[in-house]
């Protein structure tokens, strides 16, 4: 079995560009006109699709959690009462839609709990992602799979014997598998991104990705020289804009450079076989004293 998958109209996998995600997530905060800002930065960018989430607030919020009250940019409300604020509609959502054919990217969200699946089918999206919160949700993976659709699971918060149960009940066809450290941001000392290779030992039939929370854009370039077939990093406008991932996140100028590192890191690599590139010759010439074939 190839570990390849097709994504939308292009393949990922093994021997493929890496395929690059740039996390809106809610960054957004709820305003269709920053989204579209932060799409247009993807696309700029050279990132290959853009990610939300959706939820159902009502479902995925925990019950002790949904009274709780918490200062936000729309006043002093109830964390249920946030997780409304930033939940686009399906009338925002066909407006991405439309707007990421108009400027040639995929989109794609993460899903959180089985009511959102439904609402997603109402899209074409290339996959489903299903988020590291959301692992050890059996019947989300159930379900989700029974869509036909390629998915992608994260493993942050989550030790290898939920990873393996995770697969197991998902399946392994069409199914891209993420690397993570779910800390918002992460030190470097547990981004563990050694994970990568053992993913790959894992489970040799699946791509392996990675998905990062550090500050900063060496980890993900390492990511790709570690094995790595896609990468997953917030984007925001600017990151002391209000919202727990804004920390976390990259900014326009830094997602092109993470484009760029992971491109150059991918050129870099080659395929292990030593020769004598042409453009040696020159110095081979002038510099090599005693040629012993």
């Amino acid at each position: 079995m190839a570990r390849e998958i097709k994504f939308g109209n292009r393949m990922m996998g093994d021997g493929h560009p890496a395929y690059i995600i740039a996390e809106v997530g809610i960054n957004h905060n709820g305003d269709m006109d920053v989204a579209k800002k932060i799409i247009d930065a993807a696309k700029h960018a050279g990132a290959d699709a853009v990610k939300f989430q959706k939820r159902t607030p009502e479902v995925c919020t925990p019950p002790e959690q949904q009274k709780q009250m918490r200062e936000t940019p729309w006043g002093y409300i109830t964390y249920l009462d946030y997780r409304y604020k930033v939940e686009f509609n399906e009338e925002q959502y066909r407006e991405i839609d439309r707007y990421c054919k108009e400027k040639g990217i995929d989109w794609m969200v993460s899903v959180w709990d089985e009511p959102s699946v439904d609402f997603m089918q109402k899209f074409d999206t290339p996959a489903y992602k299903v988020p590291s919160a959301s692992l050890t949700d059996h019947n989300l993976l159930k379900y989700v799979r029974q869509t036909g659709k390629p998915v992608i699971i994260s493993t942050g918060m989550s030790t290898m014997e939920q990873i393996h149960k995770g697969v197991n009940i998902v399946g392994e066809d069409n199914l891209v598998i993420m690397h993570c450290t779910s800390t918002y941001p992460c030190e470097p000392e547990e981004l563990n991104l050694r994970m990568i290779e053992t993913l790959r030992k894992e489970f040799p039939n699946n791509p392996i990705g990675y998905s990062g929370h550090e500050v900063g854009l060496v980890p993900s370039a390492v990511a790709i020289a570690l094995g790595a077939t896609s990468i997953e990093r917030h984007i925001t406008l600017d990151r002391a804009m209000w919202g727990s991932d804004q920390a976390a996140s990259v900014e326009p100028g830094g997602f092109e450079r993470l484009v760029k590192y992971i491109r150059v890191t991918e050129a870099a690599m080659g395929d292990g076989v030593k020769r004598v590139y042409e453009s040696e010759k020159g110095s081979m010439k002038k510099l090599r004293r005693v040629v012993n074939e």
